[in-house]
Order: structure tokens, then sequence, then C-alpha cells
């Protein structure tokens, strides 16, 4: 399953660990997660990557180091990983969804705006090649969710794929 460049994933995106930060990599907040269909829509839900059982965004026990997801996603089975954010860490997550044509990588005109003024921190693109994942130092008193930006600091986790903008 792993290549030269990068580990492929179900979703067709490919994981990139080297392109991810180092001081997230470090941290115990990490999960796995495979594509589910609940209620008529596919969804990306998280998984243990020790025993396979459900992981919560609000329960530390259910996360894993790096190397211990990437290990599990490349023994196959999990369609990615991903990190948890909690009130323990510094930082925030901007979710930008359908701003990015996977053809060509243009970005939406509105979404350019924001990328703008997070300049210098973690970006990638999302699974689906569609949207864009920023990772800040911030954090946020309560989630934000409008049309096509999303905002969080805890409680929460983003799907990772080190595939840079």
């Amino acid at each position: 399953m792993s290549t030269k460049n990068g580990t492929r994933n179900r979703g067709g995106l490919a994981l990139f660990p080297v392109n991810i930060l180092e001081e997230l990599k470090i941290r115990r907040q990490w999960i796995v997660w495979r594509y589910e269909v609940r209620d008529g829509d596919s969804t990306k839900v998280p998984y243990n990557a020790h025993t396979g059982l459900p992981a919560s965004s609000t329960d530390l026990e259910t996360w894993a180091y790096f190397d211990a997801a990437l290990e599990a996603f490349e023994n196959g089975g999990w369609d990615g990983v991903g990190f948890v954010f909690s009130s323990g860490d510094p930082y925030a997550g901007i979710d930008l969804d359908d701003v990015r044509d996977p053809a060509t990588g243009e970005i939406a005109e509105h979404a350019q705006l924001v990328i703008n003024a997070f300049g210098g921190a973690y970006m990638e693109v999302s699974p689906s090649g569609t949207g864009v994942h920023i990772i800040t130092r911030g954090s946020v008193p309560k989630a934000l969710k409008r049309d096509w930006i999303e905002v969080y600091s805890q409680t929460r986790y983003f799907t990772v794929t080190g595939v840079s903008l």
C-alpha cells in the first residue's frame, strides 16, 4: 500500500506523512478513520488506532500517537488518519469546504482571502480534494459553522492528508 512519495488512501488522495507538522505528530491526539454510510450520507468515522473501536473527539483515551495511527492506516482497513483538537492544545482548525477545483487546484476567491489571512499556518488539501484544512495556533470560544467554513479548537477532529496546497 505504500509508495515512494506517499501512502494511498481509498478516497484517492495520497497521505504524505513527511509533510505533516512535527509539532502535531508528537502529540497523542491521532485517530484513524474510514468512510461509512450513515442515514444515507457518507461520513468519516473516527476509530482508535490501537483497538479498532470507535474513537471519540472528547475522550483522550481513544487517541494515539501519530506513529501508531500511521501504522494502523498502513496495515489496512482505514481510509486515513486524523488529528483531534482539544482544550489542552494550542491549535485551532479552519475547514474550507468545496472551495478547490481538484482538477486544476484553483481556489475560490472567498476562500483565498481566508488562506491569505493565515499565511504561515499549516495548510493542506482535504481528502475529497475539494476542500482546504488550515491548522494554526489559536482558540475559539465555541465552534463556528457557516456555509463553506467551519472553525474548531476542541471536541472535533480533522482528517489529515499532508497534501500541501
